[in-house]
C-alpha cells in the first residue's frame, strides 16, 4: 500500500483515483481497490464470476480501511460491483466510487476500462495562461439536447463535433461549458445529482469517445469548461450513500446531511472526502483535458445549507482553498469558476489574502437586476434606472462573469427574449439592446444555448433546440446581430484586456433616466469602444455625447438596421464626424441617431492625428508650380501695362486731333 503518506487522509490528495477503482495489471487482469473503513467484508461480483456472491472477497488492509483484490481473468468491458456488508450485517451492492466507466442508465454497474487514446492538443494545453487577457465568450450547453438526429436520436461524443464546431466558430464563441457529465442516474437532474465522479456519462459513448470530443474541440481552437458538483451527491442506493454502511461521504446529522434538492451533502470536514473530490476535479483536468471547472452551488458550501443565518461552514472554506490552490499549482492556466449567489467576500481573492482562490464568480446580482429592468414597462424604467448601473458599484470587489444561464430559461421563468416587455417585435428589439449592454459591461460572458437566436420556448432536456426558428427572418436577423457583437468582443482588446482595471471603463451617459439612455466607453491604449443603448420606445434623431476621440467615429453595429431586423437602413459602417466644442466637460462631442429600443456600437481613437508631412518630391513640384505661376503673373502684368500705355497714347492723339 502506498496510501499512508500521500495526503489522502489529510485531504490533500489530487490523484487518489490512481490507487482506487479498477486498473489493468501489466501481467493481465484487473486490480480493484476501494475505501470502506466501517465495512465488515466486501465481495466483488461481476461478469468475470457470473455475478455469483461468495467467491471473490477483497482483502482488508486493517490500518487504513482499504480493501483490494486482483482478478487475473477480468478484462476490459467486464461489468462489476462491490457487495458491501455494513457494520450491522446488512449487504448493499454499490458501483465503484472511483469507477471510470459505468453502464447506461437505468443499469448502474461499473465497467472495467482502459484505453490508449493519443491526444493531439499538446500545443493548446501548453498555451493556457493569462486568463485576464482572454476573450472568454462561453456557450453553455446540455450535451444531449443541443441538436439531435433526424429521428430524435441523441448524438454521441464522436458525432456532435461535426455540427457543433462550425457553429461555435461562426458565432465567435471561445469556450463551451458543459452541464455536468459525471455519470448520473436521473435525466431530469441535468447531471447535478452525481453518482460517478470519475466517469463521463455513458449516455453519449465511452471515455475514449469523450476524449475524442475534447481533442476535436481543442484542435478547432475551442476551450471546454465542465460543470462540477462538489457540494452534494445523488442518494441512489448504488452510489456513495451509506457506502460502507455508515455516513462515509455524508454528514451524520439529517439537518446538515440533506440538501434543498433532496440529495446528500458531502462532509467536507473529512480528509478522505476532500481527497475524493480534489482527485475528481484533477481527473477531469489531467486525464480528460478540461480547460476549466465551473463549481455548482458554492453558496451551499460557504453557509450551512446555503443559509447565511446558520453560519459559515469552515470545513467547506478550507476545502475550496485547498482545491483551488492545488489545481492552480498543478495545472497553470486552468480556470476555476464559482456559481455563487452569496455576498460572501473574497470568493475570487487569492488564498494568501484570505480568499477562496476562484478565478471568476458568476455575477448573479447583475443578472437579476438586468432581467428585472428589461421585463419592466418603458414608463416604469425611469424608476428602475439604477438596476443597470448598480453593478459597477461593486464590480471591482470580485472578478465577475456575466451569466444568462440555463437556470434563467426553465421552470416557468420564460426564455430570455420572452422575458422582454412588449409586443413580439419589441421583444426582439429590446433583447438586442440587452445583449449590447451585456457585451459593453466588463466581465467575461456566458449564454445558454438558444439565447443567441432568440428561442421562445423554455429549455427542456428532452428535446433539441428549436432550430426551425432559423428559417424565419426575425431569428436569422437576431442571430446575425448577436454574432456581430461576439465578433467585436473577440476582436477588440478594449473589451477583454485589463477589464478588471477601473481605469478602462467609463460611463459617457449614466443619469439620463428620463430618456432611458445609457452610454459606456471601454478603453485600450488609444482605442475607444462606445456602446449607446436606448431602452425607450422613442427614436432620437440626434443624440449628443461627449468624447475624447478625434476625427470621426466608425459605427460597427446598429441594431436598428434592416440587416439586424430593425426599422431603417441604419448607420453600419458610417463615419460620424466629431465636433469641436465643450460639451459635458469634454472638448469634443458627436451626434448619433438612435431608433426606439435600439443600440449602436462605435469605435474611435483618442490619438490626435498629425498633419500630413509633404514629401521632397512634392515640395519640389510645389516650388516649380509656384515659380511658373509667378512668371505667368509677371508676364500678364507686363502685357496689361503695355496695353494700358498704348491705350493712353492713342487717347491723347485723338484729343489733340479733335482740337485742330
Amino acid at each position: 500500500m502506498i496510501i499512508a503518506n500521500d495526503g489522502y487522509f489529510d485531504g490533500n490528495s489530487f490523484d487518489a483515483y490512481r490507487l482506487f477503482g479498477a486498473h489493468p495489471d501489466e501481467n493481465g487482469g484487473f486490480h480493484f481497490a476501494c475505501y470502506a473503513p466501517n465495512a465488515r467484508e466486501i465481495q466483488l461480483i461481476g461478469d468475470f464470476n457470473e455475478w455469483r456472491p461468495g467467491e471473490l472477497y477483497l482483502y482488508r488492509h486493517q490500518m487504513y480501511g482499504v480493501w483490494t483484490i486482483h482478478v487475473p481473468w477480468a478484462k476490459k468491458g467486464d461489468r462489476y460491483k462491490f457487495r458491501v456488508q455494513g457494520p450491522k450485517g446488512e449487504y448493499r451492492d454499490h458501483s465503484d466510487p472511483y469507477g471510470f466507466y459505468h453502464e447506461v442508465r437505468p443499469a448502474n454497474a461499473s465497467i472495467c476500462w482502459s484505453d490508449d487514446f493519443v491526444w493531439e492538443d499538446d500545443a493548446w494545453v501548453a498555451a493556457r495562461s493569462g486568463q485576464d487577457e482572454r476573450a472568454v465568450n462561453i456557450y453553455e450547453m446540455h450535451f444531449g439536447s443541443w441538436r439531435r438526429g433526424e429521428h430524435g436520436e441523441v448524438y454521441s461524443y464522436r458525432e456532435l463535433p461535426q455540427y457543433l464546431i462550425p457553429y461555435l466558430q461562426e458565432n465567435h464563441f471561445t469556450y463551451i461549458e458543459l452541464l455536468p457529465l459525471s455519470e448520473y442516474p436521473f435525466d431530469g437532474s441535468w447531471g447535478y445529482q452525481t453518482t460517478g465522479y470519475f466517469a463521463p456519462t455513458s449516455r453519449y459513448g465511452t471515455p475514449e469517445d469523450f476524449k475524442y470530443f475534447v481533442n476535436e474541440m481543442h484542435k478547432a481552437g475551442i476551450g471546454i469548461f465542465i460543470d462540477y458538483v462538489p457540494i452534494h451527491f445523488a442518494i441512489d442506493g448504488h452510489g456513495l450513500s451509506y457506502f460502507d454502511g455508515s455516513h462515509l461521504y455524508e454528514y451524520d446529522a439529517d439537518d446538515a446531511g440533506y440538501s434543498q434538492w433532496g440529495t446528500k451533502n458531502f462532509n467536507l470536514f473529512r480528509g478522505e472526502v476532500r481527497s475524493f473530490l480534489k482527485s475528481a476535479a484533477a481527473f477531469w483536468v489531467r486525464e480528460l483535458h478540461m480547460d476549466g471547472i465551473r463549481m455548482d452551488a458554492i453558496r451551499n458550501g460557504v453557509y450551512w445549507q446555503g443559509e447565511e443565518g446558520r453560519g459559515i461552514n469552515q470545513g467547506a472554506l478550507e476545502f475550496f482553498r485547498g482545491l483551488n490552490d492545488g489545481i492552480h499549482r498543478l495545472f497553470p492556466g486552468v480556470l476555476l469558476i464559482a456559481e455563487d449567489s452569496s455576498a460572501f467576500e473574497g470568493i475570487t481573492w487569492p488564498t494568501d489574502r484570505g480568499g477562496l482562490g476562484f478565478d471568476y464568480k458568476w455575477d448573479m446580482g447583475w443578472m437579476h437586476d438586468t432581467l428585472d429592468y428589461m421585463a419592466s414597462a418603458p414608463w416604469q424604467r425611469e424608476e428602475e434606472h439604477t438596476k443597470l448601473t448598480f453593478s459597477m458599484f461593486y464590480f471591482y470587489n470580485e472578478r465577475y462573469l456575466l451569466p444568462l444561464s440555463h437556470d434563467e430559461v426553465v421552470h416557468g421563468k420564460l426564455s430570455i427574449v420572452n422575458k422582454m416587455w412588449g409586443t413580439y417585435e419589441e421583444k426582439f428589439a429590446q433583447a438586442k439592446s440587452l445583449y449590447t449592454y451585456m457585451f459593453a459591461h466588463p466581465g467575461k460572458k456566458l449564454n445558454f444555448m438558444g439565447n443567441e437566436f432568440a428561442q421562445f420556448r423554455e429549455w427542456s432536456e428532452e428535446e433539441q433546440q428549436d432550430w426551425l426558428l432559423l428559417t424565419y427572418p426575425k431569428h436569422q436577423e437576431f442571430l446575425r446581430y448577436f454574432r456581430r457583437l461576439s465578433e467585436i468582443y473577440q476582436r477588440e482588446p478594449a473589451l477583454h484586456e485589463n477589464e478588471y482595471d477601473p481605469l478602462v471603463f467609463e460611463w459617457l451617459e449614466v443619469d439620463n433616466s428620463a430618456e432611458q439612455i445609457f452610454a459606456i466607453q471601454r478603453k485600450f491604449l488609444d482605442d475607444r469602444l462606445i456602446f449607446v443603448m436606448n431602452f425607450s420606445y422613442k427614436p432620437i434623431e440626434a443624440h449628443l455625447l461627449p468624447t475624447d476621440c478625434y476625427g470621426s467615429i466608425e459605427v460597427l453595429a446598429d441594431s436598428d438596421a434592416w440587416t439586424y431586423g430593425g426599422t431603417c437602413e441604419g448607420l453600419n459602417g458610417q463615419l460620424l464626424p466629431i465636433q469641436e466644442g465643450e460639451y459635458r466637460g469634454a472638448q469634443r462631442y458627436f451626434s448619433v441617431r438612435l431608433g426606439g429600443f435600439s443600440s449602436v456600437v462605435l469605435k474611435g481613437s483618442s490619438m490626435k492625428p498629425e498633419p500630413p508631412k509633404k514629401k521632397k518630391s512634392e515640395k519640389k513640384d510645389h516650388s516649380e508650380k509656384k515659380e511658373k505661376a509667378e512668371k505667368k503673373s509677371k508676364t500678364e502684368k507686363k502685357e496689361k501695362a503695355e496695353k494700358k500705355d498704348k491705350a493712353q497714347k492713342k487717347d491723347k492723339a485723338q484729343k489733340k486731333s479733335s482740337k485742330k
